[in-house]
């Protein structure tokens, strides 16, 4: 990266650490996705129960080789054959794991993060459920507002995923929500307007945490979406 621009990133690094710990909630940076998966493994407690949201930065970093190690107790979600009725079932456990493991779709250099979900599995282990919640993220997550976090996932996290999952929404084949306003009164609504394909039924701001329930590693890296 050229130094110049490096310098502007860690500026806006330090300042969202620093709110983060304001809002109770703990982080740590670390230069690539390499460290973040060694300092992962020193967060995790031999014999817990594990579980984990839908992550395209996890598998990027190989955190599913840490985290299916056997002395934890992983709720495995992507185990090849399950029913429906199961891959449920096991979302449902992830909530109330000991430990839940995931990225997000922004964080505000303001402290919060903001998520925004299909089912609402990942975002409802942000709000309650788990002991413990480990966010791991690229720099690229990090936004200057709430408003950013809300165009970010209209504009890069919906649409990406939407096209991962072979969906057939207006933000796949445009790159956009088919709604690009926003409700500043109600952020928590993602506004998808016209869209049906409830890829974006849920949204969940984070901000001020119980200490030590939650702590975000914030990679040098782009990660994810």
């Amino acid at each position: 990266m050229e130094a110049n621009l490096e310098k502007i990133i860690h500026m806006r690094i330090k300042r969202t650490m620093e709110n983060l710990k304001k809002n109770g909630i703990d982080s740590a940076f670390v230069p690539t996705g390499t460290e973040a998966l060694a300092l992962l493994k020193t967060m995790l407690v031999e014999g817990e129960t594990l579980g984990v949201g839908g992550s395209v930065t996890l598998d990027q970093i190989k955190a599913f080789d840490v985290i299916r190690d056997p002395k934890y107790k992983f709720i495995d979600r992507y185990e090849k054959g399950l029913e429906p009725d199961a891959f449920y079932k096991r979302k449902q456990e992830c909530v109330m794991a000991d430990t839940f493991i995931t990225s997000t779709n922004a964080i505000t250099e303001t402290g919060l993060l903001y998520n925004v979900d299909g089912t609402g599995n990942r975002a409802c282990a942000f709000v309650f459920g788990p002991k413990r919640v480990i966010v791991i993220a690229g720099y690229n997550k990090i936004v200057p507002t709430i408003e950013d976090a809300v165009v970010r996932v209209k504009t890069i996290a919906a649409p990406a995923n939407a096209i991962r999952l072979g969906m057939d929404t207006y933000c796949a084949k445009h790159g956009h929500c088919v709604n690009m306003s926003i409700d500043k009164n109600n952020l928590m609504f993602p506004g998808t307007g016209g869209c049906d394909a409830k890829l974006c039924s849920n949204a969940v701001v984070t901000g001020k945490q119980v200490p030590g329930r939650m702590v975000v590693i914030i990679v040098g890296e782009s990660l994810g979406y």
